[in-house]
């Protein structure tokens, strides 16, 4: 009852279907036919649930004002409703909706002979690739009859729907001529990504590369819009547009700015403009984020709003770099206009203005395939800008480098005459010269001389001082001495007259008297006591004249093995007239080896470096706990003498500055200001080093290192 009921409903709708304004679209052997808005009427069914039972029952059919039904954001799915009627041999139609994104195809129509609605769609899962280029339905149909088909469209992509009705032999004759014309521009496109590909490892300009990617992802595109990627997605088709091809346009899209940005050299060209062609990538930067929030629809319009904005923009800019004279700027023009022509007569076919057939279908494709021709040729012309650029490069650069050796040539020749009248000033400069430094050396050698002299001078007061004292022991145990030896002598002379009278015991009783009127163990020891006094006064006397040898060897140029603690001894005796008795000198010692050195040199060195402390010290206002120490280390491979004061200390600029010629803090008369640069010029002659610490008002420390490999 339902079936009868049913197929009373189609046969009722078939009826009244001669009541609208369209054509019965005739199939005839051979013949294709596009099914326009003069076959079909449409019905729209934005929730995409309407079932077919309520679209057989609906009189909502309506012609469109367009020439080929679409798909938008706002209406996803959509029933065409149109009458067929085979006028062809073969028993059954076949219906293809062309180079489309389309999710869901389904075609229903009356089997009268067994009074059912049957529902076919495509079937994805066939393995025969050729056969996969395109969405399409096999229709039974018998030959000579009419019949009332239903179309359900549904896709996310917003687009013109280019439905085709075939016969079955004219569409496998159309099928073979569209494989093989897609085949010669895939090939194109391999060809072209190839050729470019081997060009960027050959010259290494990124501009290939992006060329390639450029290539490659907008042939895929080609190939994935026209139905070959159901091979590859036969159990997910919905995977297919509602992911892969939006990901492969947005690829697509970033290829084209990488490879404009490269090719066009915009950072540099651009310039301050330059980060407003970022915001194209910013824009496609949109893109993945709607498709991976599930919003489909949204990312296709956004994919045709981006291509659209950076079709004009892309332009645009060839356009202002052209007439600011970058000459590759002109096949990119030539090559993108083209496209954009392609894309402006896609859209014209889709509003109808200008027919719809198999050249205007794929007119973007073919537009592409000379786009690319240009950009290998703008690619080419851009060497040979460069190129000529490089050679115009060097074209001037050779005629400044004639036109710099020319000058060269003229200077030369200047220069040769000046330098010859600079040499012969160099020569009697020179001879001036000569004369000058053998005066400045002898006078140093006098300035040297005067300050040993001056050093020597302030010694010799002290070291007089140091003799007069043991000579004095001397001198004044001379007398006493005397005088006992000449009681001695009287003494002596008793014993004798005694001895050779000995009949006269007077004599006897005189000596003995004398004797102990004299007290001669008293004169004994006071002899021994005067003989000890004077050999000290001798043996003091000896030391100061051995350590005055000793420093009087300055100018000695043999190295010889010196006792260093035994020489700061000695120079500690010479000085210590001159020291006061406020300050306490702290001699402490590690056990040294001989020491290779100038010995003379090196006693200069310590009586100036001492000399030095003791002056800083008696400089200050007040005296309270001074000192100088000097401490002796023993290292590996040298020894450390370390003199450290408890003087007025010295600032940071005169640490400097002390070891300068003629430098000098001393009042006027009271210094050269050669000491310490005589003591740097010793310990350079040692190969040695010296160290200064000190801070106003802190004392100084001297360090001195001196090698022990020195000879």
């Amino acid at each position: 009852m339902k079936k009868t009921l049913l197929t009373m409903c189609l046969l009722l709708l078939s009826m009244m279907a001669f009541a609208f304004k369209t054509d019965t679209l005739v199939i005839n052997t051979n013949q294709a036919s596009l099914l326009t808005s003069r076959y079909f009427q449409e019905l729209e069914a934005p929730a995409g649930s309407t079932t077919i039972n309520e679209v057989l029952n609906s009189n909502k059919f309506y012609t469109i004002k367009s020439e080929l039904p679409s798909l938008k954001y706002t209406k996803s799915v959509t029933w065409l409703k149109f009458i067929v009627k085979n006028n062809c041999k073969e028993p059954l139609i076949v219906i293809s909706t062309g180079a489309s994104v389309i999710d869901e195809f389904d075609l229903y129509f009356t089997d009268s002979t067994r009074a059912k609605v049957e529902h076919i769609s495509p079937d994805h899962l066939q393995n025969d690739l050729f056969l996969q280029n395109t969405t399409f339905v096999n229709c039974p149909f018998l030959p000579g009859t009419t019949n009332t088909l239903y179309l359900r469209l549904k896709s996310n992509a917003s687009s013109v729907i280019p439905v085709k009705v075939y016969s079955s032999t004219a569409f496998l004759q159309d099928r073979g001529a569209e494989n093989i014309t897609l085949g010669l521009i895939v090939g194109v496109f391999a060809v072209m990504a190839i050729y470019n590909l081997v060009l960027f490892f050959i010259v290494g300009d990124r501009s290939y590369l992006y060329y390639v990617g450029y290539i490659v992802f907008f042939g895929l595109s080609q190939i994935l819009k026209r139905g070959y990627g159901n091979y590859l997605f036969t159990n997910n088709i919905t995977l297919l547009n509602n992911y892969v091809i939006p990901a492969v346009r947005v690829l697509f899209g970033y290829s084209i700015l990488l490879f404009i940005g490269e090719f066009l050299q915009l950072k540099h060209n651009l310039k301050r403009w330059y980060k407003y062609y970022l915001l194209l990538y910013a824009l496609y930067s949109l893109l993945p984020i709607a498709i991976l929030c599930g919003m489909v629809g949204t990312a296709y319009n956004l994919i045709t709003l981006s291509i659209t904005i950076t079709a004009v923009s892309l332009i645009s800019v060839g356009v202002y770099l052209y007439l600011n004279g970058f000459k590759p700027a002109k096949f990119f023009m030539m090559g993108w206009g083209l496209f954009l022509t392609g894309i402006l007569f896609s859209v014209a076919r889709n509003k109808g203005l200008i027919p719809y057939n198999t050249f205007t279908a794929d007119i973007v494709i073919y537009c592409s395939v000379f786009e690319l021709i240009l950009f290998s040729a703008a690619l080419a012309e851009k060497i040979n800008f460069y190129r000529y650029q490089k050679n115009e490069s060097q074209s001037f650069a050779l005629t400044v480098a004639k036109e710099n050796q020319r000058l060269i040539t003229q200077q030369n020749i200047l220069l040769e005459n000046k330098v010859k009248e600079r040499t012969i000033d160099l020569i009697n400069a020179n001879k001036n010269l000569s004369v000058s430094i053998d005066h400045l050396t002898t006078t140093q050698k006098q300035l040297i001389d005067n300050e040993k002299m001056a050093s020597l001078g302030q010694l010799t007061a002290g070291v007089a001082h140091e003799i007069n004292n043991p000579i004095n022991f001397v001198s004044s145990n001379i007398a006493p001495l005397r005088l006992d030896f000449n009681e001695l002598l009287v003494l002596l002379n008793k014993y004798d007259e005694a001895i050779n009278n000995p009949t006269q015991p007077a004599l006897l009783k005189a000596l003995d008297d004398y004797k102990q009127a004299i007290n001669l163990n008293f004169v004994k020891e006071e002899i021994t006591v005067l003989l000890n006094g004077i050999e000290d006064g001798a043996n003091r006397t000896t030391e100061i004249v051995n350590s005055l040898r000793a420093f009087s060897s300055t100018d000695e140029q043999v190295l010889k093995t010196e006792d260093i603690n035994k020489s700061i001894l000695n120079n500690l005796l010479i000085l210590r007239s001159t020291i006061p008795y406020y300050i306490e000198i702290k001699p402490v010692f590690d056990k040294l080896e001989p020491l290779n050195c100038y010995p003379g040199k090196f006693n200069q060195l310590i009586i100036n470096l001492i000399s030095n402390s003791i002056y800083a010290i008696k400089a200050k206002e007040h005296h309270a706990d001074e000192s100088v120490m000097i401490i002796t280390h023993d290292h590996a491979d040298h020894i450390s003498i370390e003199i450290t004061d408890t003087g007025i200390g010295m600032s940071e600029e005169t640490q400097q500055r002390i070891f300068e010629p003629f430098f000098t803090t001393k009042a006027i008369g009271e210094g050269t200001g050669l000491g310490l640069c005589i003591v740097f010029g010793i310990i350079e002659k040692h190969r040695g080093s010296i160290e200064v610490k000190s801070s106003p008002g802190k004392g100084a420390t001297f360090i001195v290192s001196i090698p022990k490999n020195l000879g």
